[in-house]
């Protein structure tokens, strides 16, 4: 069975959305062993660069120290690619084919992903042109990863 972690800054507050990430995690139960971690997100006072770096180089610590060895690494970002669902079930399916059992995602917090992160990752995902709030960004990720798993398995609820 496949693993997937999803490594969040930021953690879920809102009961919508918490209720949302678990009925997801519930359904993929039966496709995937998942993970996911939350990692604080750094405050940042005054939203000047320098304060975002130092933000964004805290949070690419605490993301690398949970990256599994050997796992396909995929950052959520704007400047990703753009899959459309079925691409992304392929994707999944042509990993596991490759011999590599465990996907990494990962989103970051408000102000983005440290672009270290972003350059030993595998692949770059992208949602979308749009830019959308995080915690919305990871209950798109687990609805997206539970249809591109009923993809594979030629179930009925993609349409």
């Amino acid at each position: 069975m496949i693993t997937v972690k999803i490594i969040c800054v930021g953690k879920l507050k809102e009961k919508f959305y918490t209720d949302a990430a678990s009925e997801y995690a519930k359904r993929l139960a039966g496709y995937c062993k998942l993970e996911i971690v939350e990692l604080p997100e750094s405050r940042i006072s005054v939203q000047d660069d320098s304060q975002i770096s130092i933000a964004l180089e805290k949070e690419r610590g605490a993301i690398e120290a949970r990256i599994p060895t050997g796992a396909a690494v995929i950052a959520l970002c704007i400047e990703g690619r753009e899959l459309d669902s079925l691409e992304l079930s392929r994707m999944i399916c042509d990993t596991a084919v490759q011999g590599t059992s465990k996907l990494c995602f990962i989103l970051g917090g408000s102000v983005g992903i440290h672009e270290k992160i972003k350059s030993m990752s595998d692949f770059r995902l992208s949602m979308s042109k749009m830019t959308f709030p995080h915690n919305l960004a990871r209950i798109m990720l687990l609805e997206q990863l539970y249809r591109a798993f009923k993809i594979a398995e030629g179930g009925k609820y993609h349409k």
